[in-house]
């Protein structure tokens, strides 16, 4: 009888190597760790940017007319209806009006084509414009829980002046645009008094446009407008007050381009105060820097 071996257990068997996967063809070449980065583009200074201006001051006080005398081809969206009024004293300048009934077409009209040519956009008045923003709002914009709201406030606390602070800034866009390609923007705006916190001392009462803002300066679209203008005009009456506190005046007019005490107020170019005469457009030239000596 054969004694018996143990054999040798044979092997697991492996499975077969998996080939590589082909290496990508596409895409963007593989940068070398110690590539240098790629160099910053310079552009030249732009020449032809128009300059945005704002004008505001008491009612009839010549706003109107002052923007009426800037370089022209000027086109006015009138929407406080002031041109038919003064049609008589607009003779012999170059004015074109668009007419618009609400604040899409403003728009609409802005972004349509055939302003070639044009000097200066007067938008008269960038109040009423806030005020068509608002109806705007309250016809597009639904509150929260989807539903239609008749006031700023039934949007809740802060909300509507938010809704209404984004809808203004697309106009301030698309007058950008006009800028840029080199034409002059004007917002005529109503004025207000406000009072002005004073870290440094006692707080004061100045003159400021009639655009939306609130105490805090959260959503304030004044604010946000003096920022985007290159120039921000007071136009106030000259007025001496007495000791007793009585005002006296002859109807006398001064267009202040600084800040001061009693108005906000800002210019790149104009330092010093104006008279403002009746169709007087001695101004433009030394805002817009194309006065010749």
């Amino acid at each position: 009888m054969s004694k018996a071996t143990d054999a040798p257990a044979a092997p697991p068997k492996q499975p077969p190597a998996r080939p590589s996967p082909p290496k990508p063809t596409g895409g963007l070449p593989k940068k070398p760790a110690n590539a240098p980065a790629a160099a910053v583009k310079f552009a030249p200074i732009r020449e032809s940017t128009g300059h945005r201006i704002g004008l505001y001051g008491p009612g009839g006080i010549g706003k109107t007319l002052l923007g009426m005398t800037a370089p022209s081809p000027v086109v006015v969206y009138d929407l406080d209806d002031s041109l038919t009024v003064l049609k008589p004293q607009l003779e012999g300048l170059d004015i074109q009006q668009i007419g618009v009934a609400n604040w899409q077409e403003i728009r609409d009209s802005l972004h349509a084509p055939g302003w070639d040519g044009v000097g200066t956009i007067v938008v008269d008045s960038a109040t009423k414009a806030e005020e068509m923003a608002i109806a705007h709002t309250l016809a597009k914009v639904k509150d929260d829980k989807g539903k239609g709201v008749t006031n700023i406030e039934g949007y809740g606390y802060g909300k509507g002046y938010s809704h209404v602070y984004d809808t203004f800034l697309l106009l301030l866009s698309d007058l950008d645009a006009h800028a840029r390609a080199g034409r002059n923007v004007i917002l005529i705006m109503h004025d207000c008094t406000a009072n002005v916190p004073n870290p440094t001392g006692e707080d004061y009462i100045r003159f400021e446009p009639r655009l939306q803002t609130l105490a805090s300066g959260k959503n304030s679209i004044r604010l946000r407008v003096r920022e985007w203008l290159d120039h921000l005009l007071f136009i106030g009456y000259d007025i001496d007050v007495s000791k007793d506190g009585k005002g006296k005046g002859s109807g006398s007019r001064t267009i202040y381009p600084q800040e001061l005490p009693h108005c906000m107020a800002k210019s790149r170019s104009l330092t010093d105060p104006m008279p403002l005469e009746y169709r007087d457009a001695s101004v433009w030239p030394l805002l817009l820097g194309t006065a010749t000596e």
